[in-house]
């Protein structure tokens, strides 16, 4: 007997339909003779709708009271998919986050979890019960509710799976596995038999959105064996591990990209040392992420920067440097947005020179400047205005030699919580 954590998301329980298949599918899981743990996301929009009622009655939205209000789709998917797996002759008990043990830092919209204290999962495992847990919630220490952020869900499955120490934890999605980059880009896509964590979670940070960063990150930590599979049919999904047995000659693994990117620019910054210091460290303090950075050379004892963040993020950002200006004075503060940030990742890099500059050469035979350039040991990441990303993505794709004649599945609209 095997014990399994599996995960499906909003797309995969969006009505009844799919409940049902979902239950089956669990079901079939079951009576192969293993015990099962299930995490399940709100169904398809449920958490756009319950923001957008909000939104309706105030332009303020309390976080407190937004983490009440949104756990409630996942409460909701758990009660009905238990009653569904019940209806078809098995035994199982729905849990929310709080219940399933999951204690988190005391912060609204993007809490941390803290520990898992998995007593009643475990107690109704052994019962011969199949168990439902709801994802992206928690409880803090002074008894609030608080959900996980962005991917919360994912997060939940792999910490859940790391607690009690399962053999595998499986991600039920939209595609049957993890692609060399968006099969909805490009339908000749590869996919991938398997991938090291390292890989993927380069590939999850640069835009990829079949898993999230932090569930990667739990998963790397704790040596959760992690497979990603639709929950539309019975494909071989892509397993996600330390080492990964990757096809020979094949240096890029995938191609990502991110169409919401933010570039801020700071002009005319005295070079001394502490200004980067200063600035990162008043972003970092109203918790805003930075990606890539880059400094020009000094002139006349001036600097220019420039970094990248969330489109989402911008306003927020410009904010907080003006509000700095004080300690970090500068000549002038630019944004531009609306860009998007292509990536190429693959371990096989690292032995293979002139990567990087087949991947400008493409770019540049779209017809596209290169705004700004990030490198690693196993990625290369280009700030590009978007008009072209899509026939740069394909090109890219081509010129690492990652088409096949397979035609990619997609088994539904996508899934990113």
């Amino acid at each position: 007997m095997s014990l399994f954590v599996m995960k499906f998301g909003g797309s995969s329980v969006g009505d009844t339909e799919r409940m049902q298949r979902v239950a089956k599918r669990i079901a079939e899981k079951k009576e192969e003779g293993h015990q099962c743990v299930v995490v399940v996301s709100a169904m398809g929009d449920t958490t756009d709708d319950l923001i957008d009622t909000a939104k309706r009655l105030s332009d303020k939205l309390p976080a407190r009271e937004m983490d009440m209000l949104m756990t409630t789709g996942e409460q909701i998917s758990i009660s009905l998919l238990s009653i569904a797996i019940q209806a078809i002759g098995h035994e199982a008990v729905s849990f929310t986050g709080w219940q399933a043990g999951f204690e988190t830092e005391a912060s609204h919209g993007s809490a941390r979890i803290t520990q898992i204290r998995p007593d009643r999962v475990l107690k109704a495992l052994d019962a011969g019960k199949i168990v439902i847990v709801a994802g992206f919630q928690g409880m803090s220490e002074d008894g609030e509710i608080t959900t996980l952020g962005r991917g919360g869900s994912d997060t939940t499955a792999v910490a859940l799976a790391a607690a009690i120490k399962a053999d595998a934890c499986e991600i039920y999605t939209d595609v049957d596995g993890i692609y060399s980059t968006d099969p909805r880009i490009v339908k000749c896509a590869r996919k991938l038999l398997s991938i090291s964590y390292d890989e993927m979670l380069e590939l999850a940070h640069l835009g990829a959105a079949v898993l999230h960063p932090r569930a990667v990150e739990y998963a790397k930590h704790n040596s959760v064996r992690l497979v990603v599979r639709s929950s539309f049919n019975y494909n071989e999904g892509t397993v996600v591990e330390e080492e990964s047995s990757m096809e020979q000659g094949v240096v890029v693994s995938g191609i990502a990209y991110d169409k919401n990117v933010a570039r801020i620019s700071i002009l005319g910054v005295s070079d001394v040392p502490g200004v980067l210091a200063g600035v990162f460290g008043a972003l970092a303090a109203e918790r805003v992420d930075v990606d890539i950075i880059v400094q020009s050379g000094a002139q006349d004892g001036k600097a220019d920067f420039s970094f990248t963040v969330n489109g989402s993020e911008a306003e927020r950002a410009l904010k907080v440097i003006e509000s700095n200006r004080d300690t970090v004075p500068y000549r002038e503060l630019t944004s531009e947005s609306d860009l998007v940030k292509v990536s190429i990742v693959g371990a096989g890099m690292v032995s293979h020179p002139g990567v990087a500059a087949e991947m400008f050469r493409v770019i540049s035979d779209q017809g596209v400047s290169i705004k700004m350039v990030s490198t690693s040991e196993i990625k290369v990441s280009c700030v590009i205005e978007g008009e072209k990303v899509k026939d740069i993505i394909a090109s890219l794709h081509t010129a690492y030699n990652l088409d096949t004649q397979e035609q990619a599945f997609v088994g539904g609209p996508q899934d990113r919580r």
